[in-house]
């Protein structure tokens, strides 16, 4: 996997920096992906955190929609865009909150907060959960998006082919992207997944009003039996949870900006990412609206799978989903990349090189491939991963952290703010895997693998 080397082979020089850090340490945190440019503007905040939020998860929101019904729907949706634009300022603001310190990794704010060992392990698990997970439900969609653009333009007149094979194909593309270094050089990738998830969304939502609603729409929940209808809720607040998880790259994004004291990153972060969450609600809450009042509780886990004309165009929004699906699956590896290189390069003693950063991340793209094509159940994985693993790192563990370090007035305004956020967080993490397991297994009844 590349030459091992002991601790001290990388350099002879042992003259520390002004971080307390060796020459040799300086040249491997250069070379790992998150510390190795900060050279970023606002805007790449603003397109980074687009491409990491918008993505699978608001395809499914009409979907949890007819699981949910108008009033919960609703209320959830809003409620779920407030709590966590508020734990990504949260976030925004404990990136410097150590004078002349940066916490660039989500894991290395844990570690502060809650010390070395125990931040580690309530973080890391989580952080990889969300990531791997994401990464693996993004092969899943984008060989589905693949699927569904070459049905619709064959319309019949091509041979069928599996969809093991279009998630191959969607995966090949990774193999070549994951050997960019780091977050700025996927940039135009990930600009160009922030423009085709506004394209996408906007074609999903238009041709949903388009069509108009039917005469046989109906809005009760999609579950006849009462069982059916308090799982199916379950299942649709993990679907919400899915949707709001970028909070889970945004230190990383945000370790890509420069800082000085007159003008820290969080400033340039904050401006991005609120741009950002405005272009989220342009493109969550008409989709998800329109969506659930033009099909009602007959709307597909996917709406463009819903929609089947106009075919050029629903041809076209796959096609954008899958360059969208592209840039995301990016922006979450990275981090995995970053953590894999790490253990490597500092716990392992491999020598920095490209050999040793081919194989690596060829090898983990292979993983979340093969795991994408043994389990597609694409609605059951939104649910289950939303609420078990999104719901900690973005809804309450920022709200936790904040608490342990500013220690706000009990009772006050922000104490109350935090614990409602911490709250919803815990019942999501605890409600929300049940629904989505169980739809995971009605759809493992039925699913032949590797078909």
């Amino acid at each position: 996997m590349g030459t091992q080397a002991p601790p001290q082979s990388f350099s002879s020089q042992k003259e520390k920096d002004d971080g307390g850090r060796t020459q040799q340490e300086k040249s491997i945190d250069d070379w790992l992906p998150i510390n190795s440019s900060r050279k970023a503007k606002w805007w790449y905040s603003a397109f980074h955190n687009v491409t990491a939020m918008v993505g699978a998860g608001v395809l499914g929101l009409p979907y949890a929609m007819s699981e949910l019904g108008w009033g919960p729907g609703i209320a959830v949706m809003i409620l779920s865009w407030i709590i966590t634009l508020y734990t990504l300022w949260q976030m925004v603001e404990m990136h410097e909150m150590v004078p002349g310190k940066r916490f660039d990794r989500y894991h290395e704010l844990g570690q502060h907060v809650f010390g070395e060992r125990l931040g580690l392990w309530l973080v890391v698990p989580q952080q990889l959960a969300v990531e791997v997970s994401l990464n693996i439900i993004y092969m899943v969609t984008g060989g589905q998006s693949l699927k569904k653009f070459h049905d619709v333009i064959c319309d019949g007149n091509c041979k069928d082919f599996k969809l093991s094979y279009f998630i191959m194909i969607f995966a090949s593309i990774h193999f070549v992207l994951s050997q960019l270094p780091n977050f700025n050089s996927i940039s135009a990738v990930s600009l160009a997944a922030a423009i085709m998830s506004v394209s996408y969304s906007t074609i999903a939502w238009g041709a949903s009003l388009d069509k108009g609603k039917g005469a046989d729409v109906d809005y009760h929940l999609r579950a006849t039996t009462t069982p059916g209808k308090v799982f199916g809720f379950l299942g649709g607040l993990g679907d919400v949870a899915f949707a709001y998880s970028g909070h889970n790259v945004v230190l990383e994004i945000q370790s890509t900006i420069p800082s000085t004291p007159e003008k820290p990153s969080k400033k340039a972060m904050w401006k991005g990412a609120f741009v950002a969450y405005v272009i989220v609600a342009i493109c969550y809450f008409p989709v998800t609206f329109v969506g659930y009042w033009a099909f009602g509780s007959g709307v597909d886990e996917n709406i463009l799978i819903t929609l089947s004309k106009p075919k050029w165009l629903i041809a076209l929004a796959n096609m954008f989903v899958v360059i969208h699906v592209i840039g995301s699956y990016q922006i979450y590896a990275m981090p995995v990349f970053d953590m894999i290189e790490t253990v490597l390069v500092k716990k392992l003693w491999f020598a920095p090189s490209l050999k040793l950063r081919l194989i690596a991340r060829s090898v983990y793209v292979a993983f979340t491939m093969f795991v994408g094509i043994t389990f597609p159940f694409f609605g059951g994985l939104l649910s289950f991963f939303g609420g078990l693993a999104f719901s900690p790192t973005t809804y309450f563990l920022p709200c936790i952290m904040w608490l342990k370090v500013y220690k706000p007035k009990r009772f006050g305004l922000s104490w109350f703010i935090n614990w409602i956020c911490i709250v919803i967080g815990v019942l999501l993490l605890i409600l929300g895997p049940i629904g989505g397991l169980r739809q995971i297994i009605l759809s493992a009844t039925t699913y032949k693998f590797y078909e």
